[in-house]
C-alpha cells in the first residue's frame, strides 16, 4: 500500500501542486498559535504540552481517522486517505519553484534576478554575493529542502505505514519540522503587522524553542543519515562517506548536525565546495518592527543565520551543479521508490 499511495501522491503533485496558502496550512499555524497562547506559561512541562498538543493532536486524528476507514469502508479507502495526506506533506513542488526560478535566472545572465529570488526565498541578504555563492546557497537550501520535504517524509511515513499506522507518520515528521521552523527566534522584519502585535502580546518561551528543538533533532535523526547515506550511494560513495566523516561536525548547522551532515555528504557525493560563509537575515525596514525579537519561519525557509564555518573541499559551485543536484535528488526518489516496490512485492508474495 505505501508504494501506491506514494507513487500517486508525487504524480498528483507534480501534475496539481499544493498552493503556498492553502487553507490546510492556514488552518495548522491557527492551531499552533492557539495552543501557544493558551498552555505556554514559560515552563519547561508547558513547552512539552504544548509540543505534544501541536504535533500529537492532529497526529492522532489522522490515525483514528485511518483506522475507521479501515474498519468501515476497506483498503481502498484507507489508500485514499494515504494520498491525501501524503499529498499534503510530501513533494518537491512545494520548494522547487524558487530553485527553478533561480536556476533560470543565472542561465539567462541575470545574476541581480537571480540574488533578489534567493533574498526573497529565504529572507536574507544576498545582495554582495558572487555566482559562485548564490548557486552555492541554492545548492544548500535545496537539498535541506527536499530532505525535509520528501525523503524525511518518506522514512517516517515508511516506517510507521509498515506497522500498521498509516500516514501517521508523514503528519508526525512535518508537524514536528513545522513547529522548530515556527517557533525558532527570527528577525522582527519577516514578521506581519498582526503577527508582530500577536508575538508581542503573547511571546514564545525559552522552553517552548528547546523542547521543539531538541524533539526535531530525535526525530530526524534517523531521515537524516538515511538520507545521506542515500545521497552516497546515488553518487561518489567513497567521497560522500569521507565528507561526511571529516566535515558534518565543521559545517552550518541549523539547531544540530543532522543538517551538517547531509550537507557533507551532499558535497561529496557531487564534489562540489559546500559551507562557508553563511547569509544573514534582511535588516528590519522600519523602526517599530525593532523592538520585536521573534519571527514566523517560512515554510519553505531554511534558516540562513548560521555562524561562519569551515567548507568542504571541492570544485567551486557552478551553475551546472544546480542541474546535477536535481539528478542526484531524482536518482534517490527513484532508489526509495525501487525499495519499497521490492517490499511491497515481498509482501504480496509473503
Amino acid at each position: 500500500m505505501s508504494f501506491f499511495a506514494i507513487l500517486c501522491a508525487l504524480l498528483i503533485e507534480q501534475v496539481k501542486p499544493l498552493h503556498r496558502s492553502n487553507p490546510i496550512h492556514t488552518g495548522l499555524r491557527t492551531w499552533a498559535d492557539w495552543v501557544r497562547q493558551h498552555f505556554d506559561a514559560g515552563k519547561e512541562p508547558h513547552g512539552k504540552l504544548v509540543w505534544g498538543l501541536t504535533v500529537g493532536l492532529p497526529s492522532i486524528g489522522v490515525l483514528l481517522i485511518h483506522w475507521l476507514l479501515v474498519d468501515t469502508l476497506g483498503w481502498p479507502a484507507a489508500v485514499v486517505w494515504n494520498v491525501v495526506i501524503l499529498y499534503l506533506t510530501l513533494g518537491f513542488r512545494q520548494f522547487s519553484h524558487h530553485f527553478t526560478d533561480i536556476r533560470d535566472a543565472l542561465d539567462n545572465g541575470d545574476e541581480e534576478k537571480a540574488r533578489q529570488l534567493l533574498a526573497e526565498w529565504q529572507q536574507v541578504d544576498a545582495s554582495d554575493l558572487p555566482k559562485s555563492e548564490i548557486v552555492r546557497h541554492v545548492i544548500e537550501y535545496s537539498v535541506l529542502a527536499a530532505h525535509r520535504h520528501v525523503f524525511g517524509v518518506l522514512t517516517w511515513y515508511a516506517l510507521l505505514a509498515a506497522i500498521g499506522l498509516g500516514p501517521v507518520g508523514a503528519v508526525f515528521y512535518r508537524m514536528s519540522e513545522f513547529a522548530v521552523r515556527y517557533w525558532k527566534p527570527r528577525h522582527a522584519s519577516q514578521l506581519d503587522l498582526a503577527t508582530q502585535t500577536q508575538r508581542l502580546h503573547h511571546p514564545v518561551s525559552d522552553h517552548l524553542r528547546d523542547v521543539t528543538a531538541h524533539a526535531w533533532w530525535l526525530i530526524d535523526w534517523l531521515p537524516a543519515r538515511l538520507t545521506a547515506i542515500g545521497f552516497a550511494i546515488v553518487g561518489n560513495f567513497e567521497d560522500a562517506i569521507d565528507s561526511w566523516r571529516n566535515f558534518s561536525e565543521k559545517l552550518p548547522t541549523l539547531d544540530n548536525n543532522n543538517d551538517s551532515l547531509i550537507l557533507a555528504a551532499t558535497s561529496g557525493a557531487m564534489n562540489v565546495r559546500l559551507g562557508g560563509e553563511t547569509l544573514h537575515p534582511k535588516s528590519s525596514v522600519n523602526n517599530a518592527s525593532n523592538i520585536f525579537e521573534n519571527a514566523e519561519f517560512d515554510s519553505n525557509s531554511i534558516d540562513a543565520n548560521l555562524a561562519d564555518t569551515v567548507s568542504t573541499p571541492g570544485r567551486e559551485a557552478e551553475p551546472a551543479h544546480l542541474r546535477s543536484v536535481v539528478g542526484l535528488v531524482w536518482r534517490l526518489v527513484v532508489l526509495w521508490m525501487l525499495v519499497l516496490a521490492l517490499l511491497t512485492l515481498a509482501n504480496l508474495l509473503g
